[in-house]
């Protein structure tokens, strides 16, 4: 006779759609397996993620570290798959995939996809988007964009208890191998700067420190910073831009803790000066108390007409921090990504991540998704914002010449120099460019550099951070510029072809389970169109709440691009719970499109969920 109590029936399990994953393919091969080829029949019994990314995506690189608390925490359930899929040519190359792998300390398998066949198997439209596949093979939810770990983590427990129940869940060690470390003094260091000692400071961005070198570029003075991930008083996240402040200290972008740091050479001290160490989120403040704003990842930082001005990648702005008030605030930039010229509160950038300091009457910027060289400059009470070279999203190159039609591609840093010109690391094109603004002319100053990250000037020569190689490189600046056959490039990623006169736009979103959208205090979505050039849209461009939007199409424009901002607050779903948490989901889309008869007239964009 058996008195034990019968065992609770369990929960019938969610009812969620299902469409089979299809294979991972990818001409790159496989990183962070130890030299294994993965298939999905590989990963049969785990709840597998798939991260669609390509290494030059602020975005991508946020969702990295979003991610890493639950593939830590799931480690025995869950397996992460980074799928690499290149915007820019040189992401195309395999051997820059392998750095980017190193230098954002990606720990899970990832499969190099240069042609992005897995992307359109799985019909990706944005960087980064997420998919989760659950343990017997099907695609159970699709998310675009930041901010959706929590949900995906909410997710990832149900998956588990419903295929524990039903006895398809594989528990164990997942099929990430680590790479063999390599010993080197600077390991992807980002900027540099020259100290008034005439020494040289680096940020070592992988290593998580900042790096005091002799003259020579070489001998290691001191390091600064433990060498591991942190926010403490010796713990950098992967620091980037550094500026001289006029009282001798020197103000540091720490990029992933969302914070500026200043360190004083005298005694090696690090205080936080701005940001909380959280990510700024649409609807967060925008100014105000620099320890009690939240930033998000400040990229490069110039001191410039009394402040200290903020490349702001995170969020595609510029944004000021005020030594004497204590104070940050938005100087340029809407939020939207692209590039758009005018006054500063109206201009659109794409991933500011260079600035430089031309006296009080420029300061340059390297924005680096639109591969543009763009400047800042005093109109009337307030600043502009003009462009140099560059043209958009998806055009660019290298080609020397007039510049209005040069090219560059994905910049990074930039440097003011004595002649009034102004030199630029064209990262993706390992290139030292250079720009005149008296005559016009884009010329090319060196090549053969690796991943060029950032210069500085020392006496007669230029010192440039070449990050791949993983130190400083002196040149000497040429009287004459180096001559390269001309190369244009448009992104591989394919034009959604689309059918002339009406077409149905769909942001398609689907609260997490056990959330609900956040009505309180009105409308908790929020939609923004508009497009390049502005004359492919004759009506449907400009804000609204709905998440759906009829767009008219010129017929008089064949191509373009379709800039898609949307965005949707959610909230817990208990009634019980009077301070329910709320999340932001969020994602811009730049959308390439040929009209063409027999074209879509629907286009569905997934922020959350599946499209039906």
């Amino acid at each position: 006779m058996n008195d034990a109590a019968p065992a609770p029936t369990p929960a019938p399990a969610p009812r969620r759609a299902r469409v089979r994953a299809p294979e991972l393919v990818g001409k790159g091969g496989w990183l962070n397996t130890g030299g294994k080829e993965l298939t999905l029949a590989d990963l049969r019994g785990r709840i597998t993620i798939l991260d669609f990314w390509t290494f030059c995506c602020i975005n991508c690189l946020h969702v990295l570290d979003e991610l890493r608390e639950l593939e830590e925490k799931h480690r025995d359930t869950v397996v992460i798959i980074g799928v690499h899929s290149p915007k820019f040519v040189h992401e195309a190359d395999h051997a820059a995939v392998v750095d980017a792998v190193e230098r954002y300390e990606v720990h899970h398998p990832v499969l190099d996809d240069p042609e992005l066949t897995t992307w359109k198997q799985y019909a990706v439209r944005a960087w980064p988007t997420l998919v989760v596949i659950d343990p017997e093979g099907y695609v159970v939810a699709q998310h675009a964009g930041e901010g959706h770990a929590h949900a995906i983590a909410r997710l990832v427990e149900e998956l588990e208890a419903e295929h524990e129940a039903k006895g398809t869940l594989r528990r164990g060690d997942g099929p990430y191998v680590a790479p063999e470390p390599v010993a080197t003094d600077l390991r992807f260091p980002g900027k540099a700067l020259a100290l008034p000692s005439g020494n040289l400071l680096v940020s070592d961005s992988t290593r998580h420190q900042l790096v005091e070198l002799a003259p020579d570029g070489e001998s290691v003075v001191r390091r600064v910073g433990g060498g591991e991930r942190g926010f403490g008083p010796d713990a950098f996240s992967e620091p980037q831009g550094l500026a001289l402040l006029p009282d001798g200290r020197v103000v540091v972008a720490d990029t992933v803790n969302h914070a500026l740091r200043v360190l004083d050479p005298a005694d090696g001290s690090v205080e936080t000066v701005a940001g909380t160490g959280r990510q700024w989120w649409q609807g967060s403040p925008t100014s105000g108390p620099a320890l009690e704003v939240d930033l998000s990842s400040p990229w490069d930082v110039a001191w410039w007409r009394g402040r200290v001005w903020i490349a702001m990648a995170g969020v595609h702005q510029l944004w000021t921090w005020d030594p004497e008030a204590g104070t940050v605030q938005v100087a340029a930039g809407t939020t939207n990504e692209g590039l758009v010229d005018g006054p500063a509160a109206e201009a659109w950038f794409a991933q500011p991540s260079g600035l430089a300091a031309a006296g009080d009457d420029r300061l340059w910027v390297a924005d680096s998704e639109t591969s543009a060289l763009r400047w800042v400059e005093p109109d009337g009470d307030g600043y502009a914002v003009r462009t140099a070279v560059g043209t958009g999203l998806f055009d660019f190159g290298h080609r020397d010449g007039d510049a209005a039609q040069a090219l560059l591609q994905h910049p990074l840093g930039v440097t003011a120099l004595p002649d009034g010109s102004v030199a630029v690391c064209d990262t993706y094109n390992h290139a030292l460019r250079r720009y005149d603004p008296a005559s016009g002319q884009v010329s090319t100053l060196a090549t053969d550099l690796r991943e060029p990250s950032d210069a500085v000037l020392v006496g007669e020569d230029i010192v440039v951070v070449e990050s791949a190689r993983h130190r400083l490189t002196r040149l000497r600046l040429p009287e004459e510029a180096v001559r390269v056959d001309a190369v244009a490039h448009r992104t591989q990623r394919a034009a959604t072809e689309v059918a002339p006169g009406t077409l149905r736009l769909d942001v398609v979103f689907q609260a997490p389970a056990g959330q609900k959208l956040d009505t309180r205090y009105g409308p908790s979505t929020r939609l923004l169109v508009s497009s390049t050039p502005p004359e492919l849209l004759a009506a449907g461009e400009g804000p609204g709440t709905d998440l759906f939007r009829e767009l008219v199409l010129n017929p008089e424009v064949t191509e373009g691009v379709l800039h898609v901002s949307a965005m949707a607050a959610s909230c817990d779903d208990d009634p019980a719970n009077e301070y329910p948490a709320c999340h932001v989901h969020q994602q811009d889309w730049g959308v390439p499109v040929v009209v063409a008869e027999g074209g879509a007239a629907r286009l569905p964009l997934v922020l959350a969920g599946l499209d039906a």
